[in-house]
């Protein structure tokens, strides 16, 4: 490593600041220069070796393996699992989405903390809507397995049983058991042999689940692999022909972006989803899409594009028929439309409007959905003035949401509890911060408020 320094010409400070350019580029971020320096030093005098956070940077800053750098231990490890970029093909998607599946198991921590990408939004957005016509990998031989549609069958009823466990307990309660499921028992059939038929259908089954992996990556706070997974979801749906399913994904890349504070990419992500499924839209997928514009939209402070897109959520969803719309888009409802309006006035500022879409978005079967809309509801409460009902509220969505373990939950009570300090002390937010403190989620929100 020294000698690989040497013969560049580079201090160690020279060093520092290529490994923090090249950490830069990939969504990390360092400590001091000279907590770094001291580390390059204990390395180069041969006293401690880089960790698989250290090695991929050192790599790519000297344009050396980690074999040529004398980094044998890491030579599982490849930083380019930290781009995210869309798969040029489909062979690309499948060893992408299977060494992202093993890194992910493996707990590969660079990546478990990765940020999401900007630009990757836009590129997949464009990418997916001038896509040519659906390929396939090139044929598979020998002793590669024969893939059937039982198969394909087997893995939507597990994506379906991994999906229900998600929505009961929350993305990160059974996540690695997806993660390990994708990457044990599904990576091998997208490298076995199919006909194109039977492909069509694997590749959108297989879209379907990593989608999953990625709501639930996203739910778990883990953003730049949510990311990644929604990436790979969109090139395999494209590959199986699945032009609705790649709508979704684009709208859950709108979900995650409008989270995150990016709103302008929320809004032209869930543009993209309707522009791009103009041909085979369905209502309800058209009032899904218009609702995550819309949520994007009132985050801006644009009351009146935000009333726009809800209208246009509101007509599409009055002509759907639960018949002629794919199986997992039904959850979205009247009371699911309710939730999504509610939050849209909570953040234009319309208190009352969201108190009463938020009381209309209680299905009672969607125990997650139904937390976020119960704390919208204490959320519209308190801007409406009326702290003692907003503090009740959310004491019932703690313990709603007491089995649920999801960051975006806590970040919903973290929300809350900034609005909340924001108003001033007063005896019903004080009873509430004694009443809440014994409970799982609101400790969360202590890590987050200390921070």
């Amino acid at each position: 490593m020294r000698d690989a320094r040497a013969r560049r010409g580079w201090s160690q400070l020279r060093l520092v600041s290529e490994l923090r350019r090249t950490a830069a580029r990939h969504g990390q971020a360092l400590p001091t220069d000279a907590s770094v320096k001291r580390r390059l030093a204990s390395w180069e005098n041969g006293h401690s070796t880089p960790d698989e956070f250290y090695g991929p940077i050192l790599c790519e800053a000297f344009g050396l393996s980690a074999a040529e750098l004398g980094l044998n231990h890491l030579s599982g490890h490849d930083f380019a699992l930290l781009d995210a970029d869309y798969p040029a093909s489909p062979d690309a998607a499948i060893r992408t989405v299977d060494r992202l599946w093993r890194a992910d198991l493996n707990g590969y921590e660079p990546l478990l903390r990765a940020e999401p990408s900007e630009p990757a939004w836009n590129e997949a957005s464009l990418r997916w809507l001038v896509a040519p016509e659906a390929s396939f990998p090139e044929p598979r031989h020998g002793q590669s397995p024969r893939v059937g549609l039982t198969d394909v069958a087997v893995v939507k009823a597990t994506s379906d049983m991994f999906a229900r466990l998600d929505d009961q307990f929350g993305g990160d309660h059974a996540r690695q058991s997806v993660v390990q499921y994708l990457s044990r028992d599904v990576a091998p059939l997208l490298t076995g042999r199919y006909t194109e038929a039977v492909g069509g259908a694997l590749f959108a089954t297989v879209a379907e689940a990593t989608l999953l992996a990625g709501w639930m990556s996203y739910d778990a706070g883990h953003h730049g692999l949510a990311q990644r997974y929604f990436l790979q979801a969109l090139r395999l749906a494209q590959d199986g022909d699945d032009r609705r399913l790649a709508g979704s994904i684009l709208s859950a890349m709108s979900h995650q972006a409008t989270f995150l504070g990016r709103y302008t990419h929320g809004a032209t992500l869930a543009r993209a989803a309707l522009m791009g499924i103009s041909g085979v839209a369905t209502p309800t997928l058209r009032a899904q899409f218009h609702a995550m514009e819309a949520r994007a939209l009132a985050r801006t402070g644009d009351r009146r594009a935000t009333e726009t897109a809800l209208s246009e959520a509101a007509k599409s969803l009055d002509s759907a028929d639960e018949d002629d719309e794919p199986g997992w888009i039904t959850y979205f409802d009247a009371a699911e439309l309710a939730a999504e309006t509610a939050h849209c006035f909570r953040d234009v500022h319309r208190a009352r409007e969201a108190v009463a879409h938020a009381e209309n978005a209680m299905s009672g079967s969607h125990v997650r959905s139904d937390f976020f809309a119960t704390m919208v509801l204490a959320d519209a409460h308190l801007h409406a003035g009326d702290t003692e009902e907003a503090c009740r509220v959310t004491l019932d969505a703690l313990d709603l949401g007491e089995q649920l373990k999801s960051a975006r939950c806590v970040a919903y009570l973290a929300e809350f509890r900034r609005h909340l300090e924001g108003i001033g002390s007063s005896s019903a937010s004080r009873d509430f911060f004694e009443q809440a403190a014994d409970t799982r989620l609101w400790a969360g929100t202590e890590e987050n408020h200390s921070v």
